[in-house]
């Protein structure tokens, strides 16, 4: 073939990247197939593009050798430039995609001092009316882990009446959420190379106490520090951190009571993006889950000196937290575990069911919704979807899980449903959704909220969007309706929302505000 009849435009080229693109817009437009998924499909095809182009280049007869090598050198070059000017910050978003930023500029966490204060006498000024508005949440997700406040008659118009913000500060790195007693707000975060549990008065911000453990988590996608939240009872704060260092701490001065390290201990390995399960207080017991090796999956302590209560389980643990419920009359800690979810005796551990669902490989960070007295909703994401369990029990007392049905209905990566009525909302993929409980069908799906959270107070639903902003909006399946907005924080928020009363506390890895809702 002469040049002069060679077709005027490469065809290799523009096939490969017309087929990309219908592959990418095809990919985009499946209902079902979730953000994180398309996300890496979508820059995976164009750089599947680029090298088989590249190849073409290499070999093809349609251009001289002499221009062929110059410009596969210089997009060698180019990429070598790259490679030496740019690194790697954490993830972009909840897709795991890598954020890329020049290797000159500085990360924006914050440089707080690890250990000053390290306590404080344990006096407050709580005689401010306003505490008569707060309300305690001494754990994770709640008061019951359900992720439900009652009778808060918190306003339904924030253009009206705007939420008023008491304090706004930074903090430091981590993913850990407020738990709140009284006038004091629990979190943990990382300083420096220490990982810490801060105490901060709810009203002012003010930092009351710190104590430090010499020890840093850092994973590429999932960022560095603690993922927990501190559970508080009785006088003592209960913490588990990143790698695995579980403390009882005083409220008050923050002074160490007494401290395990769970993965050492029992030769466990972490998980990949590190322990995230948040200590829960069954009467005289702490619990933990485990790690990344496989059993047991649930470590009790007593919470008197620390020593060892049981270990049940044989299941690898993942990054939902343990909850006290109550299945069939009988009171009952679920454990959504890396396999299955499992049903444990709160005394003695045993395990009184477990029922495999989803993929092992894959995260489960979403709590378990119990309804009724008989019924479980799981749910997750990365293709697993959700399933709605019936529990059964005997005459001998046995338990039994079946699948009343299951879909990819509500896929809620790092969010967790919560119950109202006959209807679950929680976020689909990103995507507030209300599900019917009967029936698993999808009643309607709408805004765009990304790897965010939910609280539901009453019957509002405050949403923290991945980006930093929060919603207010109704459960109503009747469809979506959102009420009111604010600009808490602006960047990534992984971080759940905490609603002690009228208190709201959002923070991420960088910053931390406070408002009094209306």
């Amino acid at each position: 073939m002469t040049p002069s009849s060679k077709s005027k435009w490469p065809r290799f080229p523009i096939i490969t990247l017309g087929l990309a693109g219908m592959t990418v817009f095809w990919i985009r437009s499946l209902p079902e197939f979730e953000r994180n998924l398309k996300g890496w499909l979508t820059a995976g095809i164009p750089l599947l593009v680029l090298l088989l182009n590249l190849l073409w280049l290499a070999f093809t007869k349609r251009y001289p050798l002499k221009h062929r090598m110059m410009v596969l050198t210089a997009l060698l070059g180019l990429g070598l430039v790259l490679k030496a000017t740019l690194r790697v910050d954490g993830a972009i978003d909840g897709t795991g995609l890598p954020k890329l930023v020049w290797k000159g500029s500085s990360a924006p966490a914050t440089t707080l001092k690890a250990t000053a204060p390290s306590t404080t006498d344990g006096t407050l000024d709580d005689i401010d009316p306003r505490l008569k508005l707060a309300r305690d949440v001494p754990q994770f997700f709640g008061q019951d882990r359900t992720g439900k406040m009652q009778d808060l008659s918190l306003s339904r118009d924030w253009k009206k009446s705007t939420p008023q913000e008491l304090w706004r500060q930074p903090i430091g790195q981590g993913w850990s959420a407020y738990a709140v007693v009284g006038a004091r707000a629990y979190t943990m975060e990382q300083r420096g190379e220490e990982e810490c549990v801060t105490c901060y008065h709810l009203l002012t911000g003010k930092l009351l106490w710190v104590h430090a453990e010499k020890t840093r988590f850092s994973q590429w996608q999932g960022g560095d520090g603690p993922r927990t939240t501190p559970t508080v009872s009785q006088g003592r704060v209960y913490t588990l951190g990143a790698t695995g260092f579980l403390c009882c701490l005083d409220a008050k001065t923050g002074l160490l009571i007494w401290k395990r390290s769970i993965l050492t201990e029992n030769k466990l390995s972490n998980l990949e993006w590190g322990l995230a399960a948040s200590p829960l207080l069954v009467g005289d017991l702490v619990i933990v889950t485990g790690g990344g090796t496989r059993g047991p999956a649930l470590y009790a302590f007593h919470t008197q000196d620390g020593s060892d209560a049981w270990k049940a389980g044989s299941d690898q643990a993942s990054y939902a937290s343990p909850m006290l419920t109550q299945l069939n009359g009988k009171r009952v800690i679920l454990s959504n575990n890396a396999l299955a979810l499992s049903a444990h005796d709160p005394s003695s551990g045993v395990v009184l069911f477990t029922h495999i669902w989803g993929d092992e490989k894959w995260p489960k960070a979403s709590q378990p919704v119990v309804i009724g007295s008989d019924q479980i909703f799981l749910s997750a994401g990365y293709g697993m979807g959700c399933v709605m369990l019936k529990i059964t029990t005997d005459d001998k007392g046995q338990f039994t899980a079946s699948e009343l049905w299951k879909n990819l209905k509500m896929k809620t990566q790092f969010n967790s449903a919560a119950l109202l009525e006959e209807h679950l909302y929680g976020l689909d993929d990103g995507r507030l959704a209300c599900l019917e409980v009967q029936t698993g069908e999808r009643v309607w799906k709408d805004g765009r909220f990304a790897s965010g959270q939910t609280l539901m107070a009453d019957d509002l639903i405050l949403i923290q969007n991945e980006k930093g902003s929060v919603h207010l909006a109704v459960a109503n399946p009747q469809g979506f309706q959102e009420l009111g907005e604010i600009a808490a924080l602006s960047s990534k928020t992984w971080n759940h929302p905490t609603l002690a009363g009228h208190f709201l506390l959002v923070r991420n890895d960088r910053e931390s505000v406070c408002y009094l809702l209306p």
